[in-house]
């Protein structure tokens, strides 16, 4: 016969089970109906599509030191910063394929890039324009894109001139750019391409010159 003390045991680790049995399945129930409140409550961002547009890329050709524009259609941002970030980043990306006519290394070139309003008082030299609305555009580059540059004063006028007038065409409100390497200022692009200095935001359309004859002996 089993003794009394094993069965007030036994019984009382039954009632213990359902007790603890039905305390989880109220935890689990009122932490669906959290749950669920939460969600109703959530509102339901709507996705913010981008739509694709005309630009004008200003594209360098190594072999007879021109700038042309080219007519692209890219998805660009509405957010003036991230629009440009955007397009320098295609715009760069563009000269990694293998058919570039001014090729650079792929990866990650811009890091980012600054729209500033400069007081009224800035020196002249900076080249910014007296239009109120005027901006001066910060190219912030990857310093892993500066050591990877080709060095040369042709292909690093080419690409600076490149961004100038990529940048003058998509935003008319920037009338400089400055250049920043990983948040620094550095002296050159690669060696000759002057960094410190503020580019008068412009066309740069360049067109090769037109071949001379051989003398005549």
């Amino acid at each position: 016969m089993i003794p009394r003390y094993q069965r007030i045991l036994f019984w009382s680790l039954i009632a213990g089970i359902f007790l603890m049995s039905a305390f989880l399945l109220r935890g689990c129930q009122q932490a669906h109906k959290r749950l669920a409140a939460l969600n109703d409550a959530t509102p339901i961002a709507a996705p913010t599509a981008t739509s694709t547009e005309d630009i004008s890329l200003y594209l360098a050709n190594d072999a007879d030191a021109s700038i042309t524009p080219t007519t692209e259609s890219v998805a660009l941002p509405q957010a003036p910063t991230l629009r440009a970030r955007t397009l320098l980043e295609h715009l760069l990306a563009t000269y990694s394929i293998p058919a570039s006519k001014h090729p650079l290394q792929s990866g990650p070139a811009v890091d980012d890039v600054f729209l500033l309003t400069p007081a009224t008082n800035t020196p002249d030299r900076y080249h910014i324009g007296s239009s109120q609305n005027a901006q001066l555009a910060i190219v912030n580059l990857r310093g892993s894109f500066v050591d990877n540059h080709p060095s040369g004063i042709q292909v690093e006028a080419l690409t600076v001139q490149s961004i100038i007038g990529t940048l003058h065409a998509a935003l008319p409100q920037v009338t400089g750019v400055r250049f920043l390497v990983d948040g620094q200022p550095h002296d050159t692009l690669a060696g000759h391409a002057d960094l410190l200095r503020t580019y008068p935001a412009v066309d740069t359309t360049s067109h090769p010159a037109p071949p001379t004859e051989a003398p005549q002996l």
